[in-house]
């Protein structure tokens, strides 16, 4: 489930970056402006206040252990050292950020706590957000209309590696779970994949897929090519002026 992240943390904020002064006496506005730049972000409050409708949530990358309930998937991966005082479990997370409109970032976090691992997942996606091509790649849609990737990409963390295909209007997303998600918070509706690998491993899954989805903006496109698939890069949606009668 997606949680609204508030601002709360906004107000109290004293910037340290040219970026962030910038942004909180709103010379910049856009976060397009503050990722084609090429700096990057150091302040996690930076995406808070660019970004005030994007939404967070915890991927289930670990597994519950026990003889009641083992083998649910949860949120933290619990490992643990053996040492002369006993055991010293850590706890790791992943999180996910996004507008569901072009840009999604992706972090993750670990501790020996569960809450401050959770916090550092939340603003290492904050800080590793980044913006995606998204058009209508499939040759059996034609709809115009960027719903899904415009086209073939790959990417491979250890030995997972994922594919993501174009897909027809209406098809849905056809992927892992928590691939799903992650797709869901960027903005494509439809798309297919392949895996290969040990795709247990949700965190090197993960790490992969944010690769692909990256190499969708690396990739170059000729001009004529990007028209005819409707390639848009970052957020399209607009907020249409109310008419006053």
């Amino acid at each position: 489930m997606a949680i609204q992240e508030s601002n709360s943390n906004v107000d109290i904020w004293n910037p340290k970056t040219d970026t962030g002064k910038k942004v909180l006496h709103k010379e910049i506005t856009d976060i397009n402006s503050v990722l084609d730049s090429g700096q990057p972000i150091l302040e996690a409050e930076i995406v808070d206040v660019l970004l005030p409708n994007a939404e967070t949530e915890l991927l289930l990358i670990g597994q519950s252990k026990g003889k009641f309930g083992g083998g649910q998937r949860r949120v933290f991966r619990q490992t643990q050292k053996k040492t002369k005082e006993g055991n010293k479990p850590k706890f790791a997370t992943m999180a996910i950020v996004g507008n569901k409109d072009g840009v999604v970032g992706i972090g993750y976090g670990k501790s020996k706590e569960t809450v401050p691992a959770r916090e550092k997942a939340y603003r290492n996606a904050k800080l590793n957000v980044f913006k995606i091509r998204r058009g209508c790649g499939s040759w059996q849609c034609g709809c115009g209309n960027p719903h899904t990737v415009p086209f073939r990409v790959q990417g491979k963390e250890g030995s997972c590696e994922i594919e993501l295909i174009p897909a027809p209007k209406g098809t849905g997303l056809k992927v892992e779970k928590e691939c799903a998600k992650v797709l869901e918070f960027a903005g494509i509706t439809d798309c297919w994949s392949k895996t290969r690998g040990s795709t247990k491993t949700k965190i090197n899954l993960i790490k992969a897929l944010e690769q692909a989805l990256r190499s969708t903006s690396l990739t170059k496109v000729k001009h004529d090519l990007g028209e005819k698939l409707s390639i848009k890069e970052g957020a399209v949606k607009s907020e249409k002026p109310t008419e006053e009668n």
